[in-house]
């Protein structure tokens, strides 16, 4: 994970902080397979700069599916859900999973309720189509202490019982800290996973990210069988500058061994959907990288 996303992702959940439901035969069809598909941080400043044209060259080099990160006032880049659903649409493009931070403003614990902001959140990714409404991240403050994290796990799982409501379910993204910082003895992603009802709130996988935290993606893997119905499928590289170790790097070039995380996460994984995400690129353009990627995803089977 390089800091760009890190502050990519506290700037979006400050932001949010200040209908319909899913058909269910539209469930069913991402339930049925594995998919492959493609994180569209990946390519974020392309599609800050042209949306449709960067999603019809998506489309272009054969991905089905994409995972959006960005979600503002209630807009997918600029278009409402509705609007986005039909672009989405016309490309022949499905949406089945998306990046919003669920963060201290969603939730009021006085009422014991999650403000409109979370809930028109719910209400959009449901429009669009989704199966899965991720957060990718866990504030400090909600993890400062044992008791901390508990209490919101708990706000976890009545997440996933809104999200069920449109026939979703709610999700977690890892990225470093949960397998470096612990608390009470456990690390945080153990302390996740450990509170979480796996019928409520899933887990997509980064299997980068979590080498700047000191693990591996096969051992999580193996640890916590059947728990990730999604993987961030990504290969990690020594950073050529920056604060972290890794950056992501086209797969197949790095350490991470992809294939046969992958391959696991298939097999006793639980993992349905497998998201591309490249999120460094050693000079290469992001759409190409991107398109590699694809490419070595089929060749594998994918």
């Amino acid at each position: 994970m390089q800091s760009s996303r890190r502050t990519f992702l506290k700037q979006s959940s400050l932001l949010l902080a200040g209908a319909g439901l899913m058909k269910q035969s539209f469930a069913n069809e991402f339930k049925a397979k594995h998919l492959t598909g493609v994180q569209l941080y990946s390519v974020r400043e392309d599609m800050m700069k042209d949306p449709l044209g960067t999603l019809k060259q998506i489309a272009a080099m054969g991905y089905k599916h994409v995972e959006h990160a960005n979600y503002i006032n209630r807009k997918f880049y600029g278009y409402s859900a509705k609007e986005f659903r039909k672009v989405l649409d016309d490309l022949g493009l499905k949406m089945p999973s998306g990046h919003t931070v669920m963060g201290k403003g969603h939730w009021d614990a006085a009422k014991k309720d999650f403000t409109d902001a979370w809930k028109y959140t719910v209400e959009d990714a449901a429009i669009c189509g989704q199966l899965f409404v991720i957060s990718p991240w866990l504030d400090d403050s909600l993890r400062k202490t044992y008791d901390d994290i508990l209490a919101y796990m708990e706000v976890f799982n009545k997440s996933g019982e809104l999200c069920k409501k449109s026939g979703m379910k709610f999700g977690y993204h890892n990225h470093d800290f949960e397998f470096s910082q612990q608390l009470n003895g456990q690390s945080v992603y153990d302390i996740i996973l450990n509170n979480t009802d796996p019928k409520l709130v899933m887990q997509q996988l980064d299997i980068g990210n979590l080498y700047n935290g000191g693990a591996k993606a096969i051992d999580i893997v193996k640890k916590f069988p059947g728990r990730f119905e999604s993987m961030h499928v990504k290969d990690e590289i020594l950073a050529s500058s920056g604060h972290e170790k890794y950056e992501s790097t086209v797969l197949g070039k790095g350490i991470v061994n992809v294939k046969e995380v992958i391959d696991l996460g298939k097999k006793s994984g639980g993992t349905i959907h497998f998201i591309v995400e490249q999120e460094s690129y050693q000079t290469q353009p992001a759409l190409d990288a991107i398109k590699e990627d694809i490419a070595i995803m089929k060749g594998w089977g994918y």
